[in-house]
């Protein structure tokens, strides 16, 4: 699925334009992609395309490419995914065609390629991430070496420095700042010029402006050897701005892994037995219904059927979420992506490749994440009004003072500049990545990883929490709970356990400690392990296949093996998949502060039950499949919920991707954690209830912050217009009013 920029793209964030790099049709050929390939036509007569916007790195770019393609004749959707940088389109090929489609992107200076399995992540998503943190580090020591020679400047100014030395050090920061602008500012000058072209602004708008006006102003006043210059303001807005940029994609850089750890699971081929029982290796999309798949042990199970021949376990975390292995015999079902653990079985294929539960599990993730993609950050919100005032503001400014003759076009200029500086979204644009950085680094600290830029954003504004069970109220684990039987019971199922790889056999092993091991164990899948110890015949397994047990015998609320030797009367060995130490105070927690708290789980009801009694849970759901999960979460935002979803597991990833905003432990599959906003790490649950707070705290704060901003524009906009303000000042006043919003966010760090 082609995630990844071509080896020799170099460009980096925010490219929002072609500007030094390929674009048009010459570019879609140099991915040797071309995506008219790749139409589909279906039976309603409409034209369809996944493909991989692979110049798309900033997410203000979304809405000017969902607009300009909306507007066209005959698209019927056109869906940008920010965070895996697809976009989905939809058309009536008799009104539009293709090329007029891929002329608008052309247009705004995107290239695409097709949605290729192969090209998934890369080296070229890496390489934009590099790029990001070059410019960065162009940007950081020219302004530290501009700002050493203004202070030299400043101290000179104040001892009556002579023109002539002034001069000389205007043009040294001229050298220094004129390629470093030029290099660490492309990222902003791509996305300022790409929204203008599709007739619209964004956050990069006004720092594009303000940077090139101040560069303009500062070259100008050095060739006139005026006594002002502008250098440093324009490379310190670069380094402050690049910062937040960088961090925003390093957070949502590794979203790319779902869709590739989904086709790991994926089988290529599959090995179909005929009718004269020959076997035949068979691609899998050639794997008809009805054919007949052998599925040795260790292998996964190529296709959705049914078992006709065999008995085995399957680990089936990938649709029940548990992980104990799970029976099966003839007449079971499977699916492709469990893994076939203990004897060769064959299936009789009911569907095959895009068929799959595998198929619909990666088709579900992809449509949350399409309409996960369209949520817009608070900050770039603002700036779609805030750019184009300020925009408007500098220009009165100018045309007011050459109109009343107050002043000639240079001095004019001079205002309408200070305007720009003054006004320039430092203080916005950091309102957002400076609580950010703050708020993620104390969640490290607490044990949880924050992965996606909006994440805390939306986690302030949950009121429902859905919790998986195993894995996530529980750790996981199963550890022995109690015995039923002779006091030697545990002694000798540990001598058949440590025969055993199954996860109750490590559990009894790991409570008896160690020990000798029965000499010849035959296992029996799906059903236990039997042996002869001292001349006795011993089983351990199953109670319908150990026999000998009473039915008025009430099976165990979680698992549960028995053994029996001889004739005596069968012993129970009763396990716990315990809960997290602080599962019930995080519970308690989180509906103090007046959440909802349900639990969905793929467990049995008796099981669930148990648990949910423990917690407080009241809202509880037992044998939930993903597509249950799913069920559930979009009937609770058909009713105005914003759910946060806690699990862990594969068969969680949908609901994962679904939810407004996902957590997942970092003991959960790959794929999960890859799904989910947020990680955390150890035993403890209570990082859930840390990032929540945190999350609140940091929106607080964002709101804060975007606040002065506002405020110190209502002040110091109103004394530029009059000419009150010079460049200089404008510009030592933006930078106090970025470290007033810097030094307002570093609160989060701080309370509880």
């Amino acid at each position: 699925m082609a995630l990844e920029a071509p080896a020799n793209d170099t460009s980096i964030g925010g490219a929002c334009c072609s500007i030094g790099g390929l674009a048009g049709p010459a570019a879609r050929a140099a991915t040797g992609a071309d995506p008219r390939a790749y139409v589909a036509v279906g039976d309603d007569g409409v034209a369809r395309l996944d493909a991989v916007v692979e110049t798309l790195e900033c997410p203000s770019c979304v809405p000017s490419i969902e607009g300009v393609l909306g507007r066209l004749d005959g698209v019927l959707a056109a869906r940008v995914n920010a965070s895996q940088r697809r976009i989905h389109l939809e058309w009536d090929p008799k009104r539009v065609d293709l090329d007029r489609i891929l002329g608008g992107l052309d247009d705004l200076g995107h290239r695409i390629a097709a949605y290729d399995a192969g090209r998934l992540g890369g080296k070229g998503v890496d390489e934009i991430g590099r790029g990001l943190l070059r410019a960065l580090a162009v940007a950081g020591f020219a302004f530290a070496n501009v700002m050493l020679i203004s202070v030299a400047v400043w101290a000179g100014l104040a001892q009556d420095m002579g023109p002539g030395t002034r001069a000389f050090l205007h043009w040294i920061s001229a050298l220094i700042a004129m390629p470093a602008i030029v290099y660490a500012g492309r990222p902003f000058f791509r996305s300022a010029l790409g929204a203008l072209r599709a007739g619209t602004t964004n956050m990069d708008v006004p720092i594009a402006i303000g940077v090139s006006l101040a560069t303009a102003m500062s070259l100008l006043e050095t060739t006139r050897n005026g006594p002002h210059v502008y250098f440093d303001a324009a490379l310190g807005l670069l380094f402050f701005l690049l910062i937040g940029r960088f961090l925003d994609r390093s957070l949502r850089g590794r979203a790319f892994a779902a869709a590739q750890n989904l086709l790991a699971l994926r089988s290529v081929s599959a090995t179909v037995i005929g009718p004269d029982r020959r076997t035949e290796v068979r691609a899998i999309e050639a794997v008809r219904p009805g054919d007949v798949v052998a599925v040795a042990t260790g292998e996964t199970v190529p296709v959705d059927g049914r078992v006709v021949a065999g008995r085995s376990e399957v680990d089936a975390a990938l649709v029940t979420g548990e992980s104990l292995p799970q029976p099966v015999a003839p007449g079971a079902i499977v699916h492709a992506g469990t893994v076939n653990l203990a004897a060769p079985i064959e299936v009789e294929t009911a569907a095959a490749g895009a068929g799959t539960l595998l198929a619909e599990i990666a088709a579900m993730m992809d449509r949350a994440g399409q309409a996960k993609a369209r949520y817009v950050r608070l900050a770039d919100r603002v700036s779609r009004i805030y750019a184009p005032v300020i925009h408007a503001v500098a220009l009165a400014a100018f045309a007011g003072w050459m109109a009343l003759g107050g002043a000639d076009w240079r001095e004019a200029l001079m205002i309408a500049v200070a305007v720009l500086i003054v006004t320039c979204p430092c203080a916005l644009g950091l309102a957002v990545p400076a609580v950010q950085v703050g708020a993620v680094g104390r969640l490290l600290k607490r044990g949880a990883y924050v992965k996606s830029g909006d994440a805390l954003e939306r986690l302030a504004r949950v009121d429902t929490v859905v919790f998986d069970k195993t894995g996530t109220l529980t750790l996981g684990r199963p550890r022995l709970e109690g015995i039923d039987g002779a006091a030697d019971t545990l002694s000798v199922a540990a001598m058949l356990a440590r025969r055993s790889t199954h996860p109750l056999a490590r559990a009894l092993v790991a409570a008896a400690g160690e020990g000798p091991a029965a000499e010849t164990v035959r296992e029996e899948p799906g059903c236990g392990l039997e042996a002869e110890i001292d001349g006795v015949p011993v089983r351990m397994g199953r109670r319908d296949w150990v026999g000998g047990i009473p039915a008025a015998v009430p099976p165990h609320a979680g698992p549960e093996i028995w053994l029996r030797r001889g004739d005596t009367a069968p012993a129970r060995l009763r396990f716990v998949d315990a809960q997290r130490p602080d599962a019930a105070e995080t519970v308690a927690g989180l509906k103090a502060r007046g959440l909802t708290v349900l639990l969905l789980s793929g467990d049995r009801l008796a099981v669930v039950d148990d648990l949910a009694d423990r917690l407080g849970i009241a809202d509880r759901r037992a044998g939930c499949l993903p597509g249950d999960k799913i069920a559930v979460l979009e009937r609770l935002a058909a009713e105005g919920r914003r759910v946060a979803m806690v699990g862990d597991g594969l068969n969680d990833a949908p609901a994962l991707a679904a939810a407004f905003v996902s957590v997942s432990p970092s003991t959960a599959a790959d794929v999960s954690q890859t799904a989910a906003d947020v990680v955390f790490r150890g035993d403890a649950l209570s990082p859930v209830l840390e990032a929540y707070d945190v999350a609140r705290k940091a929106d607080a704060l964002v709101r804060q912050n975007v606040g002065m901003a506002f405020a110190y524009n209502l002040v110091a906009v109103p004394l530029a217009i009059a000419g009150m303000v010079t460049p200089l000042i404008a510009a030592i006043v933006m930078s106090v009013s970025s470290l007033a919003v810097t030094g307002n966010a570093l609160r989060v760090q701080r309370g509880r």
